[in-house]
Order: C-alpha cells, then structure tokens, then sequence
C-alpha cells in the first residue's frame, strides 16, 4: 500500500470536470484507489458521484491510498495527475 497527501490547489476544488478525469485515471490503472479528505470521509476514485460527494474544495487535503497491482508506477501515476489536474 503506498500513500500520499495532496492539498488541493484548484480553486474550485473536485468538481465535475477534474472528477470525471480522476475517475478515468484511476479506472486505467491496476491498482485499487481510494480517495480521503482529511478529517472527512472516503470513496473509491472508481466511482464518479462519490468522489464529487467528498466536497473537497481548493485548499482542502486528500490523502490518496494506492493498493494492489504496481502500487509504486501507480502511485507516481496519481501524484502526477493530481499535480497536473488539481
């Protein structure tokens, strides 16, 4: 399992465009990723509606769980698309 945590420098935050990005990033990888605002709850970032019902907003934290399959290459795939996304 390999983690990390990304503040969210979208001003707007998660919302329907990134969201539906995200959803497409993690779905092409073969590791299993679940998305949790600090301090809140968690979702798979399979699933669109749930990552969008996390509310996260531009400043917020997230951590991001990488589990199973090539979790390192997969991990720096997520951090790489937050970074370039959110």
């Amino acid at each position: 399992m390999k983690q990390f945590q990304y503040v969210i420098t979208d001003p707007v935050g998660i919302h329907a465009r990134p969201a539906g990005l995200l959803v497409k990033a993690a779905k092409a990888l073969d590791s299993t990723v679940t998305i949790e605002k600090v301090g809140g709850k968690s979702a798979s970032a399979n699933k669109l509606m749930a990552v969008m019902g996390l509310g996260v907003k531009g400043g917020d934290t997230v951590n991001v769980t990488v589990e199973g399959g090539n979790e390192d290459a997969n991990a720096a795939a997520m951090e790489q698309f937050f970074k370039e996304n959110l």
